[in-house]
């Protein structure tokens, strides 16, 4: 007789029990996969690791050359892995309202998609290089330095600039860095919910190149070079950390990611961790006479596959580490070891 009396309230903790685990939201956040997701530009597209998708090999006009072996691929923090990074792309590019680049819009706002379909974990955002900081403007014009023996080294034409340069880049990556967070928010996720990474850039070139370095694909004076490595990216490396540390993202110091491995430094060039000058004539087939001129060199300079192996290694050890700073640096084997604290290393 007393039996109903027991398992009524069992019935209504049990109905209340399935009600909360059928609930919308419990039960989307039960099926979504979790992910990791880069935005901004080559560096963090995989221009120069190969291999791109389809639709962004210069189809339709189609530049961003992401490639399947991207960093954000390998850093096995999640279940999968988003790559909204577009080759070229510029601050603006990454925020809401982006004027479109590469026929593709606002990448902050496919996040918001992104982070609505999938529980994203890590956001890595690598951008700044294509603002007033302008590392391939300035690399060409090292270039053409050393071709023209009445020119002037960049370091002393393009150096003085630098310090400008870095100041007026800085507030396009706050306002990215800002609409990332927006984005996230608007997806439903709290500032703590997921880790946020600035990253920084890899030097691609040293003093420390091969006899005949020209010949050999870096037209690049050795104190141009020099320059490049120790000053230049060092500077908007700089930059970028304190946008990071005002922004309350982790920042994670690339500059060393490829040290003893840059383009021209090794021999044979298939031990390298840095393209060299090199022209894709396949570029032709898929965008026709659009990749005539810098879309044909356009992997040029720029990290290869086996260099995001061990990048993507580090950005996954760095996130885990819940450090606020670290840096990644190639040792002598060629493994990217990851190096946190207060002040993250220079390169000599």
């Amino acid at each position: 007789m007393t039996r109903p009396r027991v398992l009524a309230p069992l019935l209504v903790v049990a109905g209340a029990v399935a009600a909360l685990l059928t609930a919308p939201g419990v039960a989307l956040a039960a099926q979504r996969p979790t992910a990791v997701v880069a935005l901004g530009d080559s560096a963090a597209a995989g221009d120069g690791a190969g291999d791109y998708e389809a639709g962004t090999r210069g189809e339709g006009g189609n530049w961003c050359h992401r490639s399947p072996h991207a960093y954000v691929h390998r850093t096995a923090l999640a279940a999968e892995s988003v790559n909204l990074a577009c080759s070229g792309a510029e601050s603006a590019d990454v925020g809401f309202g982006a004027p479109g680049h590469y026929t593709e819009g606002s990448q902050a706002a496919r996040l918001v998609e992104v982070a609505r379909s999938h529980l994203v974990t890590t956001v890595v955002l690598q951008v700044g290089a294509n603002d007033e900081a302008d590392l391939t403007g300035i690399g060409i014009a090292c270039i053409r330095a050393y071709l023209d023996p009445v020119e002037p080294p960049c370091r002393e034409t393009v150096g003085p600039t630098v310090p400008a340069r870095m100041a007026a880049t800085v507030p396009r990556v706050e306002a990215a860095l800002g609409d990332v967070r927006a984005a996230m928010r608007e997806a439903g996720y709290a500032d703590d919910d997921y880790a946020l990474v600035l990253a920084s850039y890899a030097a691609p070139i040293t003093e420390n190149m091969v006899p005949l370095q020209a010949a050999r694909g870096c037209p690049y004076s050795r104190a141009d070079a020099a320059w490049g490595r120790t000053t230049l990216f060092p500077a908007l490396a700089g930059a970028l950390r304190g946008v990071a540390e005002r922004g309350g993202a982790r920042f994670l110091d690339l500059v060393r990611a490829t040290e003893g491995y840059e383009a021209c430094s090794r021999s044979p060039r298939s031990s390298e961790y840095q393209r060299r000058i090199t022209v894709d004539p396949e570029a032709f087939v898929y965008g026709g006479l659009d990749a005539f001129g810098y879309h044909l060199a356009q992997e040029s300079f720029h990290p290869n596959a086996a260099a995001h192996a061990e990048i993507g290694r580090c950005v996954g050890e760095f996130v885990r580490s819940a450090a606020a700073a670290g840096a990644c640096v190639t040792g002598a084997d060629g493994r990217n070891r990851l190096e946190t604290g207060a002040a993250v290393p220079s390169p000599a």
